[in-house]
């Protein structure tokens, strides 16, 4: 990952919090949203949840400087999944950028369907599953492991425990009765172990979604999933059900947000070449004034 996890929004209030700060060179905000002059809404704080994923950050840091632009402090609590549902839940957290439904969250949706508020859809063509370098031709599908689970060390490399792709792929596991093991870690642990197989030229299998530069960086292919325990994904903003009354207009903005997948790999690409989010997202809003004006729109 390109970020810390920590266990929980508490020990980030000392470790990790982003607080406001990094939104200047944002769109204008419109007159019916801005507060007025010699007004704002310093008193009330944004928190937005952060994973430690890369297609989180993109959206994040958007939402964080537009939201900075009219009038609010915005923090940034990164930490896993389920703490950041956890965050929603309870109001320690106002915002996620990043939920993949139907499937991958359905059951944090499903618990904590009375605090949390399914928002607007980001963009509608999320990918995951397991994946493979397209050199391993014979494996094209979960199925055509079975028998050769020793080319590939008995090993699915994978992301932080607790994540729902981590538990998927240990049921995968267990449906098919595949001899290997998964050995989780973190984003970019995971990545260096595949690079340095696949710079070898060896079999790997690895989790994989998209929009993530890893297409980019490599040749790879998802691989087929007959039980459909991976299914592609609309990638979602969540919000806490206290939102719309704290802040409506962030609310109403949020309710608008959308985005295209391939501006998220795009800016994932930038991050890896070494610009900061706060930098891309302020390129981004640049050059999509207009959509950022409709989003904020009264």
């Amino acid at each position: 990952m390109k970020r810390l996890i920590m266990r929980g929004f508490g020990a980030f209030a000392v470790a990790g919090l982003v607080l406001a700060g990094c939104g200047g060179g944002g769109a204008d905000v419109d007159e019916g949203t801005a507060p007025s002059e010699g007004e704002s809404n310093k008193n009330v704080t944004i928190t937005i949840g952060e994973t430690p994923w890369t297609s989180t950050i993109p959206p994040t840091y958007i939402a964080k400087q537009i939201i900075e632009d009219m009038g609010y402090e915005v923090g940034i609590k990164a930490a896993d999944v389920g703490v950041v549902f956890t965050g929603l839940s309870t109001g320690d957290a106002d915002v996620f950028m990043d939920a993949w439904l139907p499937d991958m969250h359905k059951n944090f949706m499903e618990k904590y369907a009375d605090k949390i508020v399914d928002t607007a859809v980001s963009y509608p063509d999320g990918e995951l599953g397991w994946v493979v370098p397209t050199y391993v031709e014979d494996v094209n599908s979960v199925e055509d492991l079975i028998g050769k689970e020793d080319l590939f060390g008995g090993t699915v490399y994978g992301i932080e425990e607790g994540a729902p792709m981590s538990d998927t792929s240990r049921e995968i596991i267990e449906a098919y009765g595949l001899d290997l093991e998964y050995v989780g870690s973190s984003e970019s642990g995971m990545l260096a172990q595949a690079k340095k197989l696949i710079q070898a030229e060896k079999p790997v299998i690895f989790l994989g979604w998209r929009p993530h530069p890893m297409f980019v960086d490599f040749d790879l292919k998802v691989i087929e999933d007959p039980k459909e325990f991976f299914k592609a994904s609309q990638v979602h903003v969540i919000t806490h059900n206290g939102l719309a009354e704290k802040a409506p207009d962030v609310f109403d903005f949020l309710s608008k947000w959308e985005i295209p997948v391939e501006d998220i790999e795009k800016m994932i690409v930038e991050l890896d070449q070494g610009m900061t989010a706060e930098e891309v997202a302020k390129k981004w809003i640049e050059e999509n004034e207009d959509k950022v004006k409709e989003m904020i729109k009264s």
